[in-house]
């Protein structure tokens, strides 16, 4: 297995034609780490990740994986591997020589690429598959196949394009695990793109989040998440309810607001919808001056004074809860 290497990216920018998709960007990430690029269709992630795999030209800036620049080195020099959203098995060949492949394009001979991949595959626990075509099997056997592919040429990094998005929620769960163990038995960084915002929160070390080709916020979930640093990412990582008070904004999150009947102490407001989610139940509110907010109530709390749609109630907050958001 290759050596894990930190990554570094220098002013990088990826322009086409008129359009700017990543307006220069500066990142580290340490060799090992677990990092999730987050963010909105179009927010510059994937030709972000593109870049560092080497299937997209770097407009402007450096990037450096571990001593050496990257930027002119062909996908299969660089010493990362890309697995692909659509995990792009070839359908004619076996679990086998799908993971073989590459190494049959490096000029590896048959007897030491058989090996290596059969050994690969023993590391994502497909081995007993290995004679079988990708069509006799589960979307998520494709899918570990598809790392093991990525991952037989000992890659220092690994990069991940979306990778669970194919896959129905129960198994999603399920791989998102298998993901974190790999990467913590590999030792190498995963830099994996996601729109979803429990995916990042459930798997990542660092979270780095990106809007309009520039990166907003990053840092680990818990930090991300109890101390968005802009509305846009108080927003985009959901929990949280956005508002002005004194002419400045601030975040609450949605489990911290207490709901109380009409007339208490608290803001106004209307109850709105009334979603129960098992462990708790979502209430959406609307105050007298139009602002929409939402308060996450534990199950039995709501249950022993549940609020009907249409009923007016109390909102209130500690101040401790109140978190300052950047202009």
């Amino acid at each position: 297995m290759a050596r894990a290497a930190d990554l570094e990216l220098a002013s990088v920018t990826k322009r086409y034609g008129d359009t700017t998709a990543v307006d220069a960007i500066d990142l580290k990430i340490k060799a090992g780490t677990y990092c999730c690029l987050l963010g909105p269709s179009g927010c510059g992630k994937s030709s972000t990740l593109r870049m560092i795999a080497g299937h997209e030209s770097v407009s402007d800036g450096d990037i450096v994986l571990g001593n050496d620049v990257v930027n002119d080195l062909p996908p299969a020099k660089r010493g990362t591997a890309m697995m692909f959203q659509s995990y792009a098995l070839f359908p004619h060949l076996s679990v086998r020589d799908n993971v073989a492949f590459s190494l049959k394009m490096k000029g590896v001979n048959k007897v030491e690429r058989s090996i290596k991949a059969t050994e690969t595959l023993k590391t994502v626990d497909m081995e007993r598959y290995a004679e079988r075509l990708p069509s006799q099997l589960s979307g998520g056997q494709q899918q570990r196949v598809a790392l093991a592919r990525a991952l037989v040429t000992d890659p220092q990094i690994l990069l991940l394009d979306e990778p669970l998005s194919a896959l129905d929620p129960f198994l999603k769960i399920r791989v998102r695990a298998e993901l974190k163990r790999f990467q913590r038995e590999l030792g190498i960084s995963f830099i994996h793109v996601t729109h979803s915002q429990e995916e990042a929160m459930a798997l990542a070390d660092l979270i780095i989040i990106m809007n309009n080709g520039k990166i907003e916020q990053q840092g680990n979930p818990r930090d991300i998440f109890n101390a968005p640093a802009t509305e846009f990412v108080a927003r985009f990582i959901g929990g949280h309810n956005v508002m002005p008070i004194d002419g400045r904004k601030i975040s609450v999150r949605s489990d911290r607001l207490s709901v109380g009947p009409g007339g208490t102490a608290g803001t106004p407001a209307t109850v709105r919808d009334v979603e129960y989610q098992g462990t708790a139940v979502y209430v959406s509110l609307a105050t007298e001056s139009g602002l929409d907010m939402m308060a996450i109530v534990p199950e039995r709390t709501f249950y022993a004074r549940p609020f009907e749609t249409g009923e007016t109630v109390s909102v209130s907050w500690d101040p401790a809860d109140i978190h300052e958001l950047a202009a």
